[in-house]
């Protein structure tokens, strides 16, 4: 990590766990059991008790960064994993990418049934601004405002739903290293960097910090995906908690089928490399937290 880091491993580790710890006990707490027809049960299913929580450790992390409003980012936290979960429902499904494997278990829909994935999906992706947007006072009306519409923008069709129809209508075709990047940029690295601004947006940091800040996400947010092509080719299902090999299997274009495998994990350290001067630039301190999740986006094996 070449000198960059302060934090310990140790350190890091244990503000993971209870990061992870107080996501899991908020979303338990705000996705409801009750709602109807079994509703809340295949939407409990579906973001409790699994994932990296990625995407929330970056809302927590850059907000203690610019030391914002914690109890705002706790619930940014949360409505970018409501709509990373809901996404996953639904690219699950056998009209998208048609698996049977998420987390380790079955996905939502094999084990709910179609008809009931797609309105768990719609349910969460509604849930996420309704967390956003509590009625006691504790986040100002502007930063309601914020919130929303930088999670709004990169789940729409500018973002991850511009990607996943990219992807769809890509399958069996060749793509060149632009289109491939522009394809992973919407469908997975905008949510990553949207998931940093959420942080970001919860304090007050100066233009040069937020433009560092956005250029550090969108590094780890591509970096995510080229890994995710790696893995997909280089790790089994029992790893992955998903399908391995599917990509390939369904003749999609990815990273290491574009550059081939040792390209592939050159440019994931790029990027790493990118996302670190990203933030030696900004001029904040104490980024450890950001420069570590960086490291660990690329070093993962799931």
């Amino acid at each position: 990590m070449g000198g960059r880091l302060k934090v310990e491993v140790g350190v890091f580790d244990q503000w993971v766990l209870r990061a992870q710890a107080s996501v899991e006990q908020s979303l338990e707490r705000w996705v409801p059991a009750d709602a109807p027809a079994e509703l809340g049960e295949a939407m409990r299913y579906a973001v409790l008790g699994g994932g990296k929580r990625l995407r929330p450790l970056l809302v927590l992390a850059t907000c203690e960064v610019v030391r914002g409003d914690l109890n705002a980012a706790l619930r940014a936290a949360c409505a970018v994993e409501l709509i990373h979960a809901y996404s996953l429902v639904h690219d699950d499904m056998p009209c998208m990418d048609d698996d049977v494997l998420r987390r380790g278990k079955p996905t939502l829909h094999v084990e709910y049934g179609e008809a009931q994935a797609m309105l768990a999906g719609d349910a969460m992706q509604a849930l996420a601004f309704e967390v956003l947007t509590p009625d006691d006072g504790g986040i100002a009306p502007g930063l309601q405002a914020r919130l929303c519409g930088l999670l709004a923008r990169s789940a729409g069709h500018a973002g991850m739903a511009g990607g996943q129809a990219i992807d769809l209508a890509s399958v069996g075709l060749s793509l060149n290293e632009q289109a491939l990047r522009d394809m992973h940029r919407r469908k997975t690295g905008v949510l990553l960097q949207a998931s940093v601004l959420m942080g970001a947006a919860c304090g007050e940091p100066d233009p040069r910090a937020w433009q560092a800040l956005s250029e550090y996400g969108a590094a780890i947010g591509l970096a995510f995906q080229v890994v995710d092509d790696i893995l997909d080719v280089t790790q089994d299902s029992a790893v992955l908690g998903k399908t391995a090999g599917k990509d390939q299997d369904a003749n999609k274009p990815t990273y290491v089928s574009v550059l081939g495998l040792e390209r592939a994990r050159r440019y994931a350290v790029e990027l790493r490399d990118q996302a670190h001067a990203a933030l030696q630039a900004s001029g904040l301190t104490h980024a450890d937290l950001l420069h570590v999740l960086a490291d660990k986006v690329v070093e993962r094996d799931n």
